[in-house]
């Protein structure tokens, strides 16, 4: 419930006021009491008739108007020991023509209280009187002049209290002011809240609050009782406020019929007493990292200590035109943003607010410098090498804390952490070092991993020699030093023969190994001699063809047939296109047997072959013309053949035979030996 202003009717207590002259009186409204202080004579020097026949003192001038009819009556209470005189003047007198009082007290000694009251009947009241005189008979309309003078001129003032059935013209009352007046200030008590430092304020903006909607009246404001009374030097516009004083603002109505009448005279008083509020933010910066400078950093706005009152609140905005606008960030504790400003509105309890301004800046991050490490690799695993990575001097930054980790998003996550940076076993790559403040700001420094591949020598090849030879391994040129395998620690080493080598070559501060192999060359082998009538033919496999053929490891031909064979032994001689030492099998060319007569007469019975028997896998096979096995010579006959089958003889014809076995020769060479043979029956 708002707390209406009480009617307050020229009732400022003690007020300090240039004194009126009768031309000046000041309206005395409705029938509130009076206090006042005069405090010396008007500018006119009034001819006051009477008991007052004396000049004026310390003197103020009132003018009344009755509303209605009925005896009114007052009474003047001193403030402490002051002589108050009085008279009453009227009715509807001007003041150039006053006339005599009709009713008047002039009383002695002070202090003592005087006036108009219903019991005493005297007009007037001389000195040494009760200080009283009888009341009046006033009827509506009526206009009436009293003057208050403190003979004895000191500071003591008055207060006047007005009775009897009589009402005073007022304009304050429901037919003129039907609704209440409004006390200014947030309680309505006449406190008003300043929000400005220093302090300044518009003394309109509380009017239509305190008019409350009522027609015909306005508000003056004052800086002194006396200002307030006769309306002089008014507050107009913002000004300056002192926050130790006390404001006075009058309630004035202008008659639209009567703009001169009693009721435009009329005030009704309030005071205004401004309350100091305003709050101060102060600018502060926030600092947060913008990790790996990525540019932007996440602010928690509300550690920016714009105000140390924890009654203020405060909104955060991206901008004064968002402020304006009242577009306030959503989420101030987790705020991104590139280093600039935000703002702060801060709103005390009492409604003042103030803007401070939050500057947005970055930690300084680390220095980074990306790096190179190169490393040889390992012998056992070619495309590694163990790095020490805390050589790479990715920053100068002192106090950086350096982690390092294999990928960037394991830098930023902290996941996969490489514990042992001394000793990094890996490939060619990359790793990532999170260089971190002291403020636990990071950045991210490349190290670029490079493995110093193995340097063979492109000169050093396997090779293929014969076994009986040697040859040189050369490393070539192009290298710091050279370890072979043999102790040897020449470019070259020379009269090496079939065998695992290895050299060991140092370029760039790193040594490759190098192995390489001397093997032999594949040499050829006889898989098949065929013997035939006075020649036989060799049939050769692996090497390296064209082959070259002898029987005597001095005559060489290119055909692997050789003729006009001789019985018995034989050597064979084989080489290929690599001329390395020949093979050599040596072969049993067998006596050839064309002719048998299986007639028992002990000559040319049987064919003979058991001296072949020393040879490996012998067999002896005879075929008719059609192909059909006849006999199948063995140990058991001795690889002989009588030209039976079965023990039958066979009729006079030509058949055929085959023998074949192995040489005892280390390759163990098959030979086979086909030939014909006429079988003769004489009966």
């Amino acid at each position: 419930m708002k707390k209406i202003l009480f009617t307050l009717l020229l009732s400022l207590s003690q007020f300090a006021w240039a004194q009126s002259d009768c031309g000046t009186a000041l309206p005395a409204c409705g029938n509130s009491q009076i206090s006042y202080t005069p405090t010396g004579p008007g500018s006119v020097l009034e001819n006051l008739g009477g008991c007052l026949s004396s000049n004026e003192h310390f003197s103020v001038w009132y003018t009344f108007t009755a509303a209605t009819a009925g005896t009114l009556t007052f009474e003047i209470v001193p403030n402490g020991n002051a002589d108050y005189d009085w008279a009453v003047y009227g009715p509807n007198k001007n003041c150039n023509n006053l006339g005599a009082p009709i009713r008047c007290s002039y009383d002695a000694p002070p202090p003592q209280n005087t006036g108009l009251s219903l019991t005493a009947t005297n007009l007037t009241d001389p000195a040494g009187g009760t200080g009283y005189c009888r009341y009046l008979d006033v009827l509506p309309g009526e206009t009436y002049y009293l003057i208050v003078d403190n003979f004895t001129a000191n500071n003591n003032g008055f207060v006047l209290t007005w009775g009897g059935t009589a009402t005073l013209s007022n304009p304050f009352n429901q037919q003129l002011q039907p609704n209440p007046f409004i006390a200014p200030g947030q309680n309505q008590n006449g406190e008003v809240i300043i929000c400005t430092d220093p302090a300044t304020f518009d003394f309109s903006t509380l009017t239509a609050g305190i008019v409350n909607g009522n027609p015909n009246f306005n508000v003056s404001y004052h800086l002194t009782n006396n200002d307030a009374l006769s309306g002089n030097n008014p507050i107009i516009g913002t000004v300056n406020v002192n926050t130790t004083a006390t404001y006075i603002y009058a309630i004035y109505y202008t008659d639209p019929n009567n703009p001169n009448s009693i009721l435009s005279k009329c005030k009704q008083f309030g005071t205004v007493k401004f309350i100091q509020k305003a709050i101060q933010t102060q600018d502060v910066i926030l600092t947060e990292c913008s990790n790996n400078d990525s540019g932007v950093a996440v602010y928690n706005l509300t550690n920016a200590n714009v105000i140390a009152d924890p009654t203020v609140t405060k909104k955060y905005f991206a901008s004064m035109a968002d402020l304006t606008a009242g577009n306030e960030i959503a989420n101030p504790f987790v705020y991104t943003s590139a280093e600039g400003t935000a703002y702060v509105l801060a709103t005390s309890p009492f409604g003042c607010t103030s803007i401070a301004k939050i500057t947005l800046k970055f930690h300084p991050l680390a220095v980074k410098t990306d790096q190179e490490l190169k490393q040889c690799h390992l012998e056992a695993q070619p495309t590694n090498g163990i790095f020490n990575l805390a050589q790479a001097n990715v920053t100068g930054t002192p106090g950086i804390i350096k982690k390092y980790y294999p990928s960037p998003t394991d830098a930023v996550n902290g996941t996969n952490e490489i514990l042992n940076p001394t000793v990094y076993n890996a490939p060619s790559g990359f790793v990532f070092v999170k260089l971190t403040t002291a403020q636990g700001c990071y950045n991210i420094a490349k190290i670029t991993l490079k493995v110093e591949a193995p340097a063979p020598s492109p000169l050093l090849k396997d090779q293929e020699i014969c076994t009986e030879k040697t040859t040189t391994l050369d490393a070539g040129p192009g290298y710091l030093a050279y370890e072979w395998s043999t102790g040897a620690t020449t470019p070259s080493i020379t009269n090496v023969g079939v065998g695992d080598y290895w050299v060991r070559l140092t370029k760039d501060g790193c040594e490759t190994l190098q192995k390489v192999k001397i093997t032999p060359v594949k040499t050829p082998t006889i898989t098949n001699i065929e013997i035939g009538n006075g020649t036989f033919t060799v049939t050769v496999y692996g090497g390296k063809a064209p082959y070259k053929y002898s029987i005597d490891n001095i005559v060489w031909q290119d055909s692997n047939t050789f003729t006009g064979v001789p019985r018995g032994m034989v050597k064979v001689y084989v080489k290929d296109e690599n001329n390395c030492e020949p093979l050599i099998t040596e072969i049993t060319v067998p006596n050839l047997v064309n002719l048998i007569t299986p007639n028992d007469d002990g000559v040319n019975d049987v064919i003979d072959y058991s001296a072949l028997a020393m040879k490996g896998d012998l067999t002896f096979t005879v075929y008719d013309r059609y192909g059909g096995i006849i006999h199948q010579a063995n140990q058991n006959n001795n690889y002989k053949w009588d030209g039976k089958l079965g023990g039958r003889k066979l009729s006079t014809g030509t058949y055929w035979y085959v023998m074949t076995w192995k040489e005892n020769d280390t390759n163990k060479t098959p030979v086979k030996f086909s030939g014909w043979i006429l079988v003769k029956n004489r009966d």
